[in-house]
């Protein structure tokens, strides 16, 4: 994946890939002036690249990979 996160997964190989597939995508900006707005979206990024991401099968979503997951991290780090 391309370090602007731009990609697409329609139309996927394999017998068993969904034929029609995206993400969610949030817009959040690279600097947040409001230290308690900036904590708080921080913190639910964090959540949603770690312990969310165990809430996602049971709701018939897929995992991120390991390498995506490590990648958001790191555009997350960047939130000043």
């Amino acid at each position: 994946m391309p370090a602007d996160f731009r990609v697409s997964i329609t139309n996927a190989p394999g017998k068993t890939a969904y034929p029609i597939a995206s993400f969610t995508w949030l817009l959040i900006p690279q600097k947040i002036a409001d230290p308690n707005k900036k904590k708080i979206i921080i913190d639910f990024l964090h959540w949603m690249m770690t312990d969310g991401q165990n809430m996602t099968e049971a709701l018939s979503y897929a995992r991120l990979p390991k390498e995506v997951q490590a990648q958001e991290m790191k555009a997350i780090s960047k939130i000043q």
